[in-house]
């Protein structure tokens, strides 16, 4: 910092008290002492570079930006103020000037390791993710005895899909920082990445312990539940009205007014960190076209770095699109409250990225939750939830509920299947050799949702079947890891195949190709990979269970015209299983048909269902308009 030109003694005392409100944290004293002397002195560096820090500490980005600039001509080389314009021009959305200012203070103050993880958050947010790590990793080296900088590395690791390396890293943190419960969140949240559900569910709760209020850790830890066997549906059902009371003990709630009759042009928001490459965008986009202009006005709030072809497309439809990835829950709210939308759609839940602790103080007149999560939110603020009475039973799921539900069409899902996918090719064990072909039962879930019970039905598939192999399709956290999970259960772990991720929609839907019958996880239900399988020609076996997580599949088969599929018991699935295989040609001609089933099935109705979409959020409108 240069020295100050010479002013009056006089100056200089105001401008001392005002250096000392900001160090004591009384910004909004401060920046108003530091308005009072910009008139006296319009070329004193500190005052504008210091009133600017003191509006961005504030929130008040927009008028931060003139007093960083205003301070940068008198002193251009200042790495600080590169540093705080950079960060307030990032908050305003402006991220080309803002990466400018950013790395000009890491060049001019290269041993900063500050500056270096500001940066490398930065680059994650607007996609550089390579480069965002690398400045991530030098900041943290800069200070390694700041728990902080690691802090910053680890939930870019979990955010760029690399939890192993994130585990070590929050490791690191914790024992520089055992008392923050940060620390413990992130290493729960890498836990859960490499499938080490129980583990993660411990690490959330130590978090919890050490702050009860952390609404992240609760929310996230409601998530982990879904992939256990040890809780009743009315065991996780409290646990989320806990959340929910919780949630609602932070804040209060807004009472915001529904403006306008049943009829009107509503403004429907969708909040959401997939609104990219995603399974919720695949099955969002067919149903936006129910949402007509006349009748409505579409607003998407995207909350992640990643922007790609789906989203440009997805913004193509929308008359407002805004990212709000890294934005402060504060201005997200305000910013929404300030678009006005009159229904916001949650398609998050407590899965990733979620805002529900926004959510839980009220957002718009009329809050839905669909979609992205395969449970009830718990807030007594999420009026509605949409679904169908397969996946939610009428007079049953109620009770697990804390919103109303309202079941819109014969299957809350529609389909639409990637453009580039291949031919349907004839079942392996249905070749000219017939017999002499073992059979592969498959799934490309999730590993994690592969839970205990899964593990241990599959295996007494296999022994009903001593002939047949399993193929899996993933990415395991240890190279052993499936060799574990198959010996525990008694499964010879030779029998069991895992094919790496591969590049591209195409490629992967190509793997079906590998696999003669699918086989659904019990616990937690696929989804998409039920409907990818289907549409390649393989029929999927599913268990139904006793909530929504255990019966999405019911629901899609069920939709698909594939209900033979649909077990009530165990014995009952692996008979179905293995009938599938024992009949060669039956297996042969189902699968050759099923594409075919598939279109003409509610499943890829997307007018249909685009319209019973539409009106059920007019629906759930014209309920709040009746109070």
């Amino acid at each position: 910092m240069p020295p100050p030109p010479r002013i009056n003694s006089g100056f200089e005392k105001q401008f001392t008290a005002a250096t000392a409100l900001h160090q004591a944290g009384r910004l909004v004293e401060a920046l108003a002492a530091y308005q009072r002397l910009r008139p006296l002195a319009p070329r004193d560096y500190r005052v504008l570079h210091l009133g600017g820090t003191a509006l961005l500490q504030l929130g008040r980005v927009a008028e931060a930006c003139p007093w960083l600039e205003s301070a940068l001509r008198i002193l251009p080389h200042a790495a600080a103020t590169h540093m705080c314009l950079g960060l307030a021009q990032s908050q305003s959305g402006l991220n080309e000037p803002a990466e400018v200012h950013l790395r000009a203070a890491v060049r001019l103050d290269p041993s900063n390791g500050e500056n270096a993880t500001n940066l490398g958050i930065f680059l994650v947010r607007i996609g550089q993710g390579a480069a965002g790590l690398e400045a991530l990793r030098r900041g943290a080296e800069l200070r390694p005895n700041v728990a902080a900088g690691w802090l910053n590395l680890g939930g870019a690791l979990l955010t760029l899909g690399h939890p192993a390396e994130a585990l070590v890293v929050h490791e690191r943190a914790i024992a520089l920082a055992p008392n923050e419960a940060i620390g413990h969140r992130g290493r729960a949240m890498a836990l859960h990445g490499c499938h080490r559900m129980r583990e993660s569910l411990a690490a959330f709760d130590a978090a919890l312990r050490i702050d009860p209020l952390d609404v992240t850790s609760a929310s996230q830890r409601l998530l982990v539940l879904h992939y256990l066997d040890d809780f009743s549906a009315a065991e996780v059902a409290e646990a989320h009205r806990a959340f929910g009371r919780l949630a609602a003990g932070l804040q209060p709630t807004r009472l915001l007014p529904l403006v306008g009759g049943p009829d009107k042009r509503l403004r429907v928001a969708f909040l959401s960190p997939d609104l990219r490459t995603h399974a919720v965008a695949c099955f969002l986009e067919p149903l936006l076209g129910g949402l007509t202009a006349e009748s409505f006005e579409l607003v998407l709030y995207h909350d992640h770095a990643i922007e790609d072809a789906t989203s440009a497309r997805l913004r193509g439809r929308a008359a407002l699109w805004r990212n709000f990835t890294g934005v402060p829950d504060g201005e997200v709210a305000r910013q929404i409250l300030a678009d006005a939308p009159d229904i916001l759609v949650d398609l998050a839940g407590h899965t990733g990225q979620n805002r529900q602790g926004l959510l839980a103080s009220r957002l718009a007149p009329v809050q839905i939750t669909y979609l992205g999560y395969p449970d009830t939110t718990g807030l007594t603020t999420m009026d509605f939830r949409l679904t169908d009475a397969i996946a939610d039973p009428v007079g049953v799921a109620e009770a697990l509920h804390t919103e109303r539900l309202v079941r819109f069409a014969p299957t809350a899902w529609c389909y639409a299947p990637a453009a580039d996918a291949p031919a349907v090719v004839t079942p392996p064990c249905c070749n000219d050799a017939g017999a002499a072909v073992a059979p592969v039962f498959g799934s490309f879930n999730n590993l994690g949702k592969l839970s205990s019970s899964t593990w241990r039905l599959w295996a007494r598939l296999l022994a009903a079947v001593p002939e047949a192999r399993l193929l899996l399709k993933g990415t395991a956290p240890a190279p052993d890891w499936i060799a574990q999970q198959a010996a525990a259960v008694g499964l010879d772990p030779a029998r069991v195949t895992l094919l790496p991720v591969v590049v591209g929609q195409a490629a992967h839907l190509g793997c079906y190709a590998q696999m003669d019958v699918a086989l659904d996880a019990i616990s937690y239900n696929g989804t998409t990979t039920t409907c990818e399988a289907l549409w390649m020609g393989r029929p999927v076996v599913t268990l139904v269970g006793d909530r929504h997580v255990g019966r999405v599949g019911a629901s899609l088969l069920t939709a698909a015209g594939q209900g033979d599929c649909v077990a009530a018991t165990e014995d009952e699935f692996i008979e179905r299983a293995r009938a599938l295989v024992a009949d060669r040609a039956g297996l042969a001609a189902r699968s050759a048909g099923l594409r075919a089933r598939l279109r003409a099935s509610p499943l890829m109705d997307a007018a249909g269902q685009g319209r019973a979409f539409a009106q059920a959020i007019r629906a759930c409108w014209a309920r709040g308009c009746a109070g």
